[in-house]
């Protein structure tokens, strides 16, 4: 059957199901939102006057911005825990997803007044609307392929260049729109993205009448519940005194951490507790040693993400400092706004993306590693040599009183070399591996566990004050590198308990009344 007599949403574009550039443009909306805020964030809490317009910022010490900044950047991520299970259980990814948009859209509104509950408000709506929004969107991604369909990874990757495009629109213009009308005007830039995300959802719902949409009743019963794991881990001695060994620590971790922020510790020691107990049941409750030892090998992963984002996010807070306060940005006699420097990660992928998919299928085509395990790997010991530009940065800054710009763009190059390596790749790796049933949940955890990354970002940045910044840069460059070095020699054992996930995979086409059929091309 020709494609032009297909319904809306089994037409291809490209290749790809246009369902794919539908939320490709979607997501590009949401981050440029999300990203032309968070370019911002940290150099309005620390900034007290703005001169070009004499907007005040909040004028925070560097310490509690960095902190606010880890833990509002771990939230949006862990809120996709709820958001992934909502949509697991009761409403589907599609309802989701609009809900999460509409949050969005709100949120950023409000940031745009210029009001101290408007700002803590603003902030909240987005935490929420990320969290129902960003797990969704990428499960649907995944439903738009069968099994086993090899352009599943290039439909990722599509869709992360969507994600890219929109930060790097957002870094360009909201930072400039600060700069020279304000900081909530560029609050409200980002605003006006958000809207025209849903805008372009709700008008491509034909292209995804397929996926995403509510759990049936078959669905529903072969889903166990949140409710039922946790009743399930009260009756396991072992796995709940696991939890319980957490969450006193938790509690002793309110009454002896230094700071405003310690009983957000123990907050944050309980979601890891009852996570860790959840995690445990599900592994109890996998059906067969290949399932098992599949989700062995995606806890892996999930820590490999979080190391990666504890020292990739630096970008977004330490880093951002250092280039509003210790960088020359002299440029032909005008000064290049910080934000602007937010921009180099996204315009590099927008570059890079296609040439560093090329590489890896050629080693595939010669018979080299070329698995996910081993991408990731390399995307963060590539990231970690990113560092040592920022350690020349900060050894020219100790010895001149400033330094170089084209310091924090090669280091920003190195990072975002390192993120096209891992990214991507994870997701769909994550979708091979998450047993179907818990699919969206997972996803759920897969952004709680960049989160999490975010947060020991966060708690990197607020130390360097302390430690020094080239022994912070000099330090994430050491640890990332020796982590990637130990991935790889544990790579064989790692590959056995995939049970050949990622072997056999071919293009799969959808088809009216086949369902889906393969290709020969």
């Amino acid at each position: 059957m020709s494609d032009i007599n297909k319904p809306a949403h089994q037409k291809e574009l490209f290749g790809h199901p246009i369902g794919l550039y539908v939320l490709f443009f979607t997501e590009m909306w949401e981050r440029f939102s999300y990203y032309g805020m968070r370019a911002l964030l940290v150099l309005y809490m620390t900034a007290k006057t703005m001169q070009a317009n004499g907007q005040s910022g909040l004028g925070w010490l560097e310490g509690e911005a960095l902190a606010l900044y880890g833990w509002y950047t771990m939230l949006v991520y862990l809120m996709s825990i709820p958001g992934g299970f909502i949509a697991d259980r009761y409403i589907g990814q599609k309802k989701s997803v609009l809900i999460g948009a509409i949050l969005l859209t709100a949120g950023h509104g409000v940031l745009a007044i210029d009001a101290i509950w408007a700002y803590f408000t603003g902030l909240g709506l987005v935490i929420l609307g990320v969290g129902m929004l960003k797990p969704n969107i990428s499960t649907m991604v995944g439903g738009l392929y069968k099994q086993n369909d090899i352009r599943r990874d290039k439909g990722f990757s599509v869709f992360y260049v969507g994600i890219n495009l929109g930060s790097f629109l957002a870094s360009l213009s909201v930072g400039l729109v600060a700069k020279f009308y304000g900081w909530h005007a560029g609050f409200g830039l980002a605003g006006i993205g958000m809207l025209l995300g849903l805008i372009v959802y709700i008008y491509g719902q034909r292209y995804l009448v397929h996926v995403g949409n509510e759990p049936t009743l078959e669905d529903k019963s072969n889903d166990i519940s949140i409710a039922t794991l946790m009743s399930q881990l009260l009756k396991s001695p072992i796995h709940l005194g696991i939890v319980g060994l957490i969450i006193a620590y938790a509690i002793y971790a309110g009454f002896t951490y230094a700071g405003a922020d310690n009983w957000g510790y123990t907050a944050l020691y309980i979601v890891i507790a009852l996570v860790t107990g959840i995690m445990m049941m599900i592994y109890k409750n996998l059906n067969g040693q290949v399932e098992k030892d599949r989700y062995v090998v995606l806890l892996l992963s999930l820590l490999i993400v979080i190391v990666f984002w504890g020292c990739f996010e630096q970008m977004g807070g330490l880093m951002n400092l250092y280039a509003e306060q210790k960088t020359n940005r002299d440029l032909f006699g005008w000064e290049v706004p910080s934000a602007w420097f937010q921009s180099a990660n996204p315009g590099f992928i927008i570059l890079f993306a296609v040439f560093v998919a090329n590489i890896w299928a050629k080693r595939k085509l010669k018979g080299k590693e070329a698995g996910s395990l081993f991408k990731m790997a390399t995307g963060v010991i590539i990231m970690g040599v990113g560092f040592v530009y920022m350690v020349f940065a900060s050894m020219e800054y100790e010895a001149n009183g400033s330094s170089a710009m084209y310091w924090l763009v090669l280091a920003y190059l190195f990072h975002t070399i390192g993120e096209l390596c891992l990214s991507p790749v994870s997701l769909s790796f994550f979708t091979k591996l998450a047993p179907a049933r818990y699919m969206a949940l997972m996803m759920g955890v897969y952004w709680a566990a960049t989160g999490l990354g975010n947060k020991v970002a966060g708690v990197i940045g607020e130390n360097a004050s302390k430690a020094g910044e080239l022994n912070i840069f000099g330090g994430l460059f050491i640890f990332a590198v020796t982590f990637g070095i130990l991935v790889i020699l544990l790579m064989k054992p790692l590959k056995r308990l995939t049970h050949g996930a990622e072997d056999k995979e071919t293009i799969i086409h959808h088809d009216e009344t086949e369902g889906f059929e393969l290709s020969n091309h």
